[in-house]
């Protein structure tokens, strides 16, 4: 029997009678970092809601711990979406509202949590990501890297199993990338959640990634480690990388894992 937490299986989706996905065969394992990498347009944020359930398959299977999604009931639905979160790319911030209410947002709407329990999860929260002296700011008054810190705290404070995210460093510069892709890292590592992320950033999104791969024509056509998809011979991973991590250019702490 698979070990994997989420084991995806001949997974096809067409719209309008153009097929995006052709099949994607994909085992993520619990508690790492799984990287799914390709060009715009080949379906990796549509893999990615078909993994929340947003959307369903023209054929194929998702399946959790060998449940396979299509056949969960509505509470087991409803279940394993109280523990999957989604950390989306525009960050999805609403702007009427202060940091403190943006991040409790999902504890009173998902959990229905009551007020004396929402503020102390967000409070803490607040305080793991150092935002308690953003708490009463609005995300306009916030600069693009503090924005993606709160838009992850709210991705978190329902303490979620799995989290998904959709380019999650899009729209930032060099630096601010790295310290996004360290603030995933080291809260994953903190709190024990399984990560599945798309990205462009080839090949940085390697040094925080368990598993990387590589969609392409609708099919996964490489998966493997960090390590091995860096030493990769496979022609399509080689177009991605056009210079390589080993050129000495990581900040301090990164490495890529084996």
């Amino acid at each position: 029997m698979s070990t994997a937490l989420i084991e995806i299986t001949d997974l096809k989706k067409s719209f309008g009678g153009r097929p995006v996905l052709r099949g994607v065969d994909l085992s993520i394992p619990a508690g790492g970092l799984a990287a799914v990498i390709g060009k715009s347009g080949e379906g990796k944020s549509v893999l990615l809601k078909h993994i929340m359930g947003l959307m369903l398959p023209d054929s194929g299977d998702v399946r959790f711990e060998g449940k396979s999604l299509g056949t969960m009931t509505q509470a087991e639905r409803r279940g394993l979406k109280r523990v999957m979160s989604y950390m989306f790319q525009g960050m999805a911030l609403f702007d009427s509202l202060t940091v403190f209410d943006n991040i409790a947002l999902p504890l009173r709407e998902k959990l229905r949590l009551g007020e004396p329990e929402v503020r102390d999860k967000v409070t803490r929260k607040l305080a793991e990501l150092e935002l308690s002296e953003a708490s009463d700011r609005f995300p306009s008054q916030l600069s693009g890297g503090m924005q993606k810190r709160v838009a992850l705290a709210r991705a978190l404070v329902t303490e979620p199993r799995i989290v998904l995210f959709d380019e999650p460093t899009t729209g930032l510069d060099p630096l601010r990338k790295w310290a996004v892709f360290k603030l995933i890292d080291e809260s994953r590592k903190a709190f024990g959640f399984t990560a599945v992320m798309v990205s462009h950033d080839i090949p940085d999104v390697f040094t925080v990634a368990d598993t990387v791969a590589l969609l392409d024509e609708g099919r996964i056509v490489f998966s493997g480690t960090s390590r091995q998809a860096m030493e990769s011979d496979n022609p399509i991973l080689r177009s991605f990388m056009p210079c390589t991590v080993e050129t000495g250019r990581l900040p301090e702490g990164f490495h890529v894992p084996g």
